[in-house]
């Protein structure tokens, strides 16, 4: 018996091992943030008033960055950023949840496809606010925008 409590124990150890070798940095990513109940209901609440999105923005299922804590005269955020998968120069959408998780809000950032390289993003892109940021979470995922070293 004492064998297979050894066996068991080191199963247990081995699987966390390997879910700790997956998330390296230690911090979560946007898709994974889905599995928790209180993100997915916040964002779905943003989705409620929306309009044609594309799957990849309504399931937050694409290439991610590792979410930060970010914290704005006392009220905390958790914020990432999300592209669609293949085409992360063209489709992103930056992330900010209450640090409560009650509420999500996104900046969703398309530039036309072709765009030449001589070209700044920033005067060719859509900007689209979902969840009515109010202006403090829209200068916190703007300066998320802005820290990407090919906005221009």
């Amino acid at each position: 018996m004492t064998y297979l409590k050894t066996l068991l124990a080191a199963l247990l150890l081995s699987g966390s091992a390997a879910a700790l070798a997956a998330n390296t940095d230690g911090q979560l990513r946007v898709p994974e943030l889905m599995s928790n109940a209180e993100y997915k209901d916040a964002w779905r609440d943003v989705l409620k008033d929306e309009a044609r999105l594309p799957d990849w923005v309504i399931n937050l299922d694409g290439t991610s960055t590792p979410t930060q804590a970010i914290d704005d005269k006392g009220d905390k955020y958790l914020v990432g950023q999300i592209c669609e998968q293949h085409n992360c120069f063209n489709q992103r959408l930056y992330v900010a949840f209450t640090w409560d998780k009650s509420h999500a809000y996104a900046l969703w950032v398309q530039l036309p496809d072709g765009l030449p390289t001589d070209r700044a993003p920033s005067q060719h892109a859509t900007l689209r606010w979902l969840g009515e940021p109010d202006e403090r979470v829209q200068q916190i995922l703007e300066e998320q925008l802005k820290s990407d070293p090919n906005w221009y």
